[in-house]
């Protein structure tokens, strides 16, 4: 009979990797939001310029934390599902 080892999400490391994934999502929303408002290639910062500095908060907020849940719950699964 195998024994059920525990996720690798439970130890402090498996936590501390997660954070890292989190983190990196951060950066990634926080880029592509940026990236988005500069480079303006289909008219949005436009859009969002009209709803003044509280329309650019939420939009980069938006994209900043889809992009957080995105790879933490990528990061997760990753972790879960590793072979050691």
């Amino acid at each position: 009979m195998q024994t059920r080892k525990p996720s690798g999400l439970v130890s402090r490391s498996g936590l501390l990797r997660l954070i890292g994934h989190a983190a990196i999502g951060v950066a990634m929303g926080l880029a592509f939001a940026l990236i988005l408002i500069l480079i303006d290639p289909s008219g949005l910062a436009t859009l969002v310029e009209h709803g003044g500095t509280q329309a650019i908060t939420v939009f980069a907020g938006t994209l900043v934390l889809t992009f957080a849940i995105g790879a933490t719950l990528t990061g997760a699964v990753f972790i879960m599902t590793e072979d050691d």
